[in-house]
């Protein structure tokens, strides 16, 4: 066996991978056509330039209707008050997932409640969903994460049986489908983000999606500061803030759209062969394969690290430092518990909602995901969208890497780098982390 690169050997890969974002030379053409039109911003909304690109996004989708808004967060928060989320409701989240699905909850006046996830696809678990459901109930936000669907059959059941709307976070899931349906298209309304690291980008942006021209108008009106929506057959009067997109930011993304089945496709190809690749490697397990999904899209590839029981190992942690000094973008603590992390800083002082009207405050100190703490602390490793879009040899040297420092757990766990030195890498791989997934 070769001595790993964090013990001093040398890594498998020295060559950096593709580089993202991607652009082509329409882009810029596009975007100086724009600047010389002299109309940037999203009044009128939606503007000429946008009603062309949410067209053609809400016809990659397989939906209705598709309104561009600032960013994903956003995405999520207009869909909550144009669905009539109100003050003290109760929302259904994941709580392996980015904060901004359950903070958006909050900025609401909304109170998120965590529910598990399913361990062989990290998105919601249906029945963790219906055990957290309450009188307080108003809807699910399913998350659609980094290459599996939530099971939306199970949660469009639950949902109908108790009268919820079903909000999507297709924040990993741009151009995929679930049984013939696009993502986006399934629940009562989609939110989608564009912040750099998306399968499409425009720096920031974001889009929501609905089948319902009662929801779409009323999102009309949220994202155009209050304004009567174009058609406003429904007469909905709602607050408004503006969260339109710009033109400049639509300039870019009808670039993306065009590129993003040709990068789909790729990077199915390049996932399905590191799957194969994996296949013989001990220690880790890809995620099984989801027959639902009819349309698969990776905004990440993720797979589980699974040491042999009883058998000297290191934490997942120092595997994924292996890792990444053998040349390889990867993390392990892409996502935390919600209700653990740092950005999520919910208390009834701040968040009044969590205690007015209610006998007990909601405590969060108090949630257990057993499922979503595993992936989040032991067990998930994540390996970045850009390393797919490239050669096959670069999906090979993915799996030698992968194999090298599987092959060398015990050497790895024995050794034991000195921490600092591993908690310096950390510091240096999570800057490129934050930068890579935040909305």
């Amino acid at each position: 066996m070769s001595t790993l690169a964090i013990l001093g050997g040398e890594p498998v890969r020295r060559k950096p991978f593709s580089p993202w974002p991607q652009y082509q030379a329409s882009d810029i053409d596009r975007i100086v056509k724009t600047v010389e039109s002299r109309h940037w911003g999203g009044y009128p909304l939606p503007t000429a330039l946008a009603q062309e690109f949410c067209a053609s996004f809400a016809e990659l989708q397989g939906v209705k209707y598709a309104l561009p808004v600032a960013n994903g967060t956003v995405a999520i928060t207009v869909a909550l008050q144009a669905a009539g989320i109100g003050f003290g409701d109760e929302v259904i989240v994941p709580a392996f997932t980015w904060d901004g699905t359950a903070t958006a909850a909050l900025a609401m006046g909304a109170v998120p409640v965590f529910a598990d996830i399913d361990p062989d696809t990290y998105c919601l678990d249906v029945e963790s969903v219906r055990r957290a459901i309450t009188p307080r109930t108003k809807a699910i936000v399913p998350v659609h994460l980094a290459m599996r669907f939530a099971e939306m059959d199970g949660l469009l059941k639950l949902a109908a049986e108790h009268g919820l709307t079903l909000i999507e976070d297709c924040a990993h899931a741009h151009g995929g489908s679930y049984r013939h349906r696009g993502a986006g298209s399934i629940g009562d309304i989609g939110c989608f983000s564009f912040q750099e690291s998306k399968l499409m980008t425009s720096g920031e942006g974001g889009m929501v999606t609905t089948n319902k021209l009662e929801h779409y108008e009323a999102l009309q009106t949220v994202v155009n500061c209050g304004r009567a929506s174009i058609t406003d057959q429904f007469g909905q009067r709602l607050i408004g803030l503006n969260y339109r997109m710009t033109d400049l930011q639509i300039a870019l993304l009808i670039g993306q759209i065009e590129r993003l089945p040709g990068l789909r496709q790729k990077r199915a190809e390049r996932a399905a062969l590191l799957s194969e690749l994996m296949a013989g490697i001990p220690h880790v397990r890809p995620l099984p394969a989801q027959p639902a999904v009819t349309l698969p899209t990776h905004y990440c590839y993720v797979f589980q690290y699974r040491p042999e029981p009883g058998r000297p190992a290191p934490h997942r942690d120092l595997f994924v430092a292996a890792l990444e000094k053998e040349g390889i973008p990867c993390d392990g603590r892409f996502y935390e518990a919600v209700y653990r992390s740092d950005l999520f800083y919910a208390t009834p002082a701040n968040c009044a909602q969590l205690a007015l009207g209610r006998d007990e405050a909601m405590d969060y100190s108090r949630c257990s995901c057993p499922v979503s703490e595993r992936a989040a602390y032991d067990e998930s490793v994540w390996l970045f969208q850009f390393c797919l879009i490239g050669d096959e040899e670069d999906v090979r040297d993915l799996a030698r890497a992968i194999g090298k420092v599987a092959e060398n757990l015990e050497v790895l766990a024995r050794q034991n780098p000195s921490l600092a030195g591993v908690k310096a890498m950390g510091r240096a791989q999570r800057a490129r982390v934050e930068r890579a997934k935040n909305y």
